[in-house]
């Protein structure tokens, strides 16, 4: 299996990462929903509690082993009971061998949601095994999987709740702390200035959760364009917690070296610094496999959206990455890649300057909507390369 620069290392369980029993029972947790009777109390069990990683860590987790005695035949494939949990927002899997076709449906406010899918990572493998995109499902306190075959091997469930840090509320821009911006130390500037960011601090990153250093490359010739897996009515004090989450589970459950993307941009147009050695610089991220050697990475923090806001972020972004490259956004470019599941190593392919990521991998990322999209983006963003 190809491996990203940035996945360093299969990490242990760490303090904040309660691994359950793999003899608790999984049957008839939570009250009746959806006209489905709740099992008797003597089948039900504790609720699964999750842990910090550290004292005062706001991110606490919990990876629940789903063995034998867990998960129950259900047709083709499998499926846990109703399982009652501390809070929670962010879930995933993990497992080895054959996608699952896994889903998930949480409880929120007593009541249980829809099913919902767990696609496979395609951002990236962890260090070992393989991954679901990490869903952002809002406050809830119960969970259920299902699967749809029964090939998998090692399934671990993985619960995140972010917490939450005074920032939250008012998480400010770069600029705003430091009273300059790309186009202020310029009188006239001669490139495209960068958009407001949001640096690191902002959302709470914890620097000790890393396990290496930046990597830098030698120049950049794309920007490829993502989606997250994230239910689109979150709040703004939510955000910061969101993208602490996904820096949780990409660091301390996948074993990547950082959060996998550069930047993320949210359905308010707020843009934000994802993986750390310098926003100006030429970060190599994990984001998409193949092709991170002469890239940058943004993610739209949301699914099959694109809001106006965001694009106009995305088009400022996209144009100011490029224009210091000296590159154009409406162009053609030639990628040799370093191999995906989509591209073989070593073969050179042609491919925009600003493309989607299913551009360059196997996957529906970043949506539709955002991918219908990407010609007015690339225009846009070369007329604004072209304004300076």
């Amino acid at each position: 299996m190809p491996r990203l620069l940035g996945q360093s290392r299969s990490l242990p369980a760490r303090a904040g990462v309660l691994l359950l029993s793999s003899t608790i029972a999984l049957t008839g947790l939570g009250p009746a929903a959806h006209g489905m009777p709740a099992a008797p109390a003597a089948y039900r069990t504790a609720p699964i509690q999750l842990a910090a990683g550290d004292p005062g860590d706001p991110v606490r987790q919990a990876t629940v082993r789903l063995g034998v005695g867990r998960l129950q035949a259900a047709g083709t494939g499998a499926r846990t009971g109703r399982l009652g949990t501390a809070g929670f927002s962010q879930v995933a899997l993990t497992w080895a061998g054959p996608d699952p076709d896994a889903e998930v449906r949480v409880r929120r406010e007593q009541r249980w949601s829809g099913w919902m899918p767990l696609p496979e990572l395609a951002d990236g493998r962890p260090t070992t095994g393989r991954a679901s995109d990490l869903l952002w499902v809002g406050s809830a306190d119960g969970v259920q999987v299902r699967t749809a075959s029964r090939t998998a091997r090692d399934l671990e469930l993985v619960l995140i709740d972010p917490g939450t840090l005074p920032s939250d509320d008012d998480a400010a821009p770069i600029a705003a702390r430091t009273g300059t911006t790309e186009q202020a130390r310029e009188a006239a500037p001669t490139r495209a200035p960068a958009p407001d960011l949001r640096g690191r601090p902002s959302w709470g990153a914890d620097g000790s959760w890393r396990n290496g250093k930046p990597v830098y490359m030698k120049r950049i010739k794309q920007v490829h364009l993502h989606h997250t897996a994230t239910a689109n009515d979150y709040s703004r004090s939510e955000v910061p917690g969101l993208i602490r989450g996904m820096y949780r589970y990409h660091t301390q459950t996948l074993g990547w070296f950082d959060i996998g993307y550069n930047f993320l941009v949210d359905r308010f147009g707020r843009a934000w610094v994802g993986r750390s050695g310098g926003h100006a610089k030429r970060v190599r991220g994990a984001h998409t496999l193949g092709f991170n050697h002469a890239s940058t990475g943004i993610a739209l923090i949301g699914t099959d959206r694109a809001w106006k806001k965001a694009k106009t972020t995305i088009v400022r972004l996209a144009a100011w990455k490029l224009d210091k490259e000296g590159r154009d956004a409406d162009v053609r470019v030639s990628i040799r890649s370093k191999g995906s599941d989509k591209y073989p190593s070593g073969r050179v392919v042609r491919l925009p300057a600003i493309d989607g990521h299913r551009d360059t991998n196997d996957t529906a990322c970043p949506g539709t909507r955002l991918y219908d999209r990407l010609p007015g983006i690339r225009s846009r963003s070369q007329r604004r390369i072209d304004r300076f």
